[in-house]
């Protein structure tokens, strides 16, 4: 087993090192890595759907879509995540009971008395510290999850859309859930860099065959490759998302407006607005944007609709 302790805190990087391990190398893989503040969706998930998209917007915080299914998770420099990467039998590949043991095991040597709940949590004393998502390819299988160490559970919280029923679509929604951070149990672990060390070290040393791996220069350029190409475009983490219904009812300028939206691909496709003349013109416009805030603040804004930038996010 090789232990993978990554570096870069850069989220696009360290979810593209995952894939390229998974898909050109042979060998079993433990990643351990850190990201900076990253909101990270499911694979079949619909990006503004499981986003308080104007937290995101006015907070700058990215959203970047993985590989694996599964819900909506948060990153932060509090936030360990873990990846197991390794050959699997045929019929026998997905099994998250499987990949979380070793991750129970390690954290009850530190006192800590985690439990695998539901499809696929960890949890303490009934509160949520993990969830664990995986992919296979071909005989290969990648099993990751998030352990919440120091975690900003108020970012955390913020990012999240609470009310989703403004969209109707096929895409797999996240189920909420309370969490809290294992910084509470380790009260003798002063951060997140020491639990770290811990983890890598336990694994190290119970793991058979485990020893620390590198990537090549050749590797890293390859894996940056993939983050620039993939990880950090709109065709990956908004467009490929299933496609949506949105509807909503708003005031702007003191006027009653609703608004349906088809969204696929990532584009408007159809757009009806009902309310201001002004606003009906502007619907015409918005058929074909992006479903982005940029776009539709753009066309808004140049025709004098909107007098409040926030009033772009009645339309997410």
């Amino acid at each position: 087993m090789n232990i993978l302790n990554i570096k870069s805190n850069d989220p696009y990087f360290n979810l593209a090192t995952e894939e390229y391990l998974l898909k050109n190398r042979g060998e079993d893989f433990l990643i351990l890595g850190i990201n900076e503040k990253s909101v990270i969706i499911g694979k079949h998930q619909a990006a503004h759907r499981e986003t308080n998209t104007r937290f995101i917007t006015d907070n700058k915080i990215p959203i970047i879509r993985r590989i694996t299914g599964g819900g909506t998770v948060f990153h932060d420099r509090g936030n360990l995540n873990f990846a197991f990467i390794k050959q699997s039998e045929p019929g026998k590949q997905v099994d998250f009971q499987k990949y979380t043991v070793p991750v129970i095991d390690f954290l009850f040597s530190l006192g800590v008395a985690a439990r695998f709940e539901g499809r696929n949590d960890l949890k303490i004393n009934g509160l949520k510290i993990s969830g664990n998502a995986e992919h296979v390819h071909r005989n290969r299988v990648l099993h990751h999850g998030t352990l919440l160490f120091d975690s900003s559970l108020d970012d955390l919280g913020n990012s999240l859309r609470k009310n989703t029923s403004g969209y109707t679509t096929r895409a797999v929604e996240s189920t909420p859930s309370s969490v809290t951070n294992l910084k509470e149990s380790l009260m003798n672990i002063s951060d997140i860099l020491e639990f770290r060390v811990k983890m890598m070290n336990y694994f190290l040393a119970t793991l058979p065959g485990a020893k620390l791996f590198r990537l090549t220069p050749e590797e890293s350029a390859s894996i940056e490759s993939l983050a620039e190409t993939k990880y950090r475009t709109w065709e990956w983490n908004y467009a490929y998302g299933p496609e949506y219904h949105f509807a909503n009812e708003f005031e702007i300028n003191g006027k009653h407006h609703t608004c349906h939206l088809f969204v696929k691909d990532g584009i408007i496709r159809e757009c009806d607005i009902k309310g201001s003349a002004d606003m009906v013109a502007a619907g015409k416009e918005l058929a074909g944007c992006r479903h982005m805030v940029a776009d539709i603040l753009k066309i808004l804004s140049e025709r004098g609709i909107l007098t409040q930038h926030e009033d772009v996010y009645n339309f997410f």
